[in-house]
């Protein structure tokens, strides 16, 4: 196979086979480094060869790590993609290293699982050729503990939403003491802006009950591999004394219906009448009708809570209940079953 790059010639010695063959050619088509560009990403990220180590480094440093990254790229020919991202080019480059979470501008190695599980791990220190030996047969061996972007953990973290990074997920997500509903939002996404008031009410009116823990994190700054999203808001339920397994999970809207559920709940517990239904224009609008919705998703929280709970509804309540009982007639005789359980 000819090439324009600098290993201009390789040679097939293998079984004149269609396997062989076919994995001869997706071992050798690519550059022994790929520059990352919007034109090369695809035939990286479609490779059948789903690891790749990669270099991110200033244009003024290239000349010098560049030379050493082709080297270690010849020791892991068809086992590792090497790719170079140019950490300085504000097309590519930088929204690349963003995405990786990498910062600064000194050289680094990251090695990266392109598969549905994917995962990164970070070569410490200076970027050598030894090193990087090292560092692929360890990757190649999966002998590498995974890297995970994280904002600095909250100095203080005592609001009725609690803080999680990637630094304190477990300390607060998988505390086995806690029923913890986690909410993964963007700073950017108008679905989780519409959100928050009714997440920050359902926050306040649950502060009381030590079990429960209502918690978000910013999923573009932060990660945790129990933290998988789709898209923006998701919500995870993680019960307490189950954490060793996959949280409850919804898109959007499922998502939304729980905290609206909650919501509810403490509606008919402290007397507040919200109307007979919720619209929400989210990915598409959807209708929680309180009639057949709320038992339903009550019955789910109970289902997945390990700890009971129980709402008190404070004295004060009385008052507002009365005055509002003939609009929520109608509410209390379908979610009665639910409103007993309370």
């Amino acid at each position: 196979m000819l090439k324009k790059e600098a290993e201009k010639l390789s040679v097939f010695d293998g079984n004149f086979s269609k396997s062989e063959i076919t994995e001869f050619v997706f071992a050798n088509k690519l550059p022994l480094v790929t520059i990352f560009t919007r034109e090369s990403a695809p035939l990286i990220f479609e490779s059948t060869i789903k690891k790749q180590l990669l270099l991110f480094a200033i244009s003024n440093d290239s000349e010098k790590v560049l030379p050493i990254f082709q080297e270690a790229a010849k020791l892991f020919k068809g086992k590792l993609i090497f790719v170079y991202v140019e950490m300085d080019n504000e097309d590519v480059g930088k929204p690349v290293s963003e995405y990786f979470g990498i910062s600064g501008t000194a050289p680094k190695v990251l090695a990266y699982t392109g598969n549905d599980d994917a995962k990164k791990f970070v070569l410490d220190g200076d970027v050598t050729l030894d090193k990087i030996k090292a560092f692929g047969e360890d990757f190649i061996e999966d002998k590498l503990k995974p890297f995970f972007k994280s904002d600095p953990v909250p100095e203080t973290n005592d609001g009725d939403v609690k803080i999680v990074v990637g630094n304190n997920f477990d300390e607060i997500v998988l505390d086995e003491s806690k029923d913890v509903l986690l909410e993964l939002y963007a700073p950017w996404c108008g679905h989780c802006q519409a959100l928050e008031p009714t997440y920050n009410k359902l926050a306040r009116h649950l502060r009381g009950i030590e079990s429960i823990v209502i918690a978000k994190m910013d999923g573009t700054t932060n990660e945790h591999p129990r933290a998988k999203s789709d898209g923006f808001p998701t919500l995870l339920f993680f019960p307490a004394g189950n954490k060793s397994f996959d949280p409850v999970s919804g898109s959007y809207r499922f998502d939304v219906v729980i905290s609206l559920c909650l919501l509810l709940i403490i509606a008919f517990q402290f007397g507040v009448y919200f109307g007979d239904m919720f619209c929400i224009t989210g990915a598409g609008q959807i209708t929680v009708d309180t009639d057949r919705t709320v038992v339903a998703f009550y019955k789910f929280l109970k289902k997945h809570a390990s700890i009971p709970f129980k709402l008190v509804k404070p004295a004060a309540a009385s008052a507002s209940k009365a005055e509002s009982s003939d609009a929520k007639d109608g509410i209390e005789s379908s979610a009665g079953d639910a409103k007993d359980e309370l």
